[in-house]
């Protein structure tokens, strides 16, 4: 029995938050979301997978484009209905090309672009469009 993983308060769709930092700079990389099998994956293989709403299917971070995303430590609210992950990042997180999915800085109604692309997806992912 996984004491922990019994413990996760699952959404009504099954689903938990994942928010994603990097362990050593504290950078959010990304935020995600997670099932129990996903969760299970991640705590057995110490990397990140996650389930995709869009595709309902799971996904291991890296598998497509080589960015993995190791575990060094999680942690839980005290709600036990989020959880946090501090990664070793290889790459970049963001599927679009940037280090971080928070790429964007919002001021006055409006966002500016305040990072720069560390891969082109175009090269990653060969199917995308």
């Amino acid at each position: 029995m996984n004491y922990f993983l019994d413990k996760v308060k699952f959404d009504d769709k099954g689903l938990v938050t994942a928010i994603i930092q990097d362990v050593h700079t504290k950078e959010v990389l990304m935020c995600a979301y997670m099932n129990k099998e996903s969760l299970e994956i991640t705590l057995k293989e110490k990397k990140c997978c996650y389930f995709s709403r869009s595709r309902q299917k799971l996904w291991l971070k890296g598998e497509t484009s080589g960015n993995f995303q190791v575990v060094k430590e999680i942690r839980a609210d005290c709600d036990l209905d989020a959880l946090l992950f501090f990664v070793e990042q290889t790459g970049g997180a963001c599927h679009v090309g940037y280090r971080s999915c928070f790429y964007r800085a919002v001021e006055d109604n409006d966002y500016t672009i305040v990072s720069e692309k560390c891969f082109d997806p175009k090269d990653v992912y060969k199917d995308n469009k």
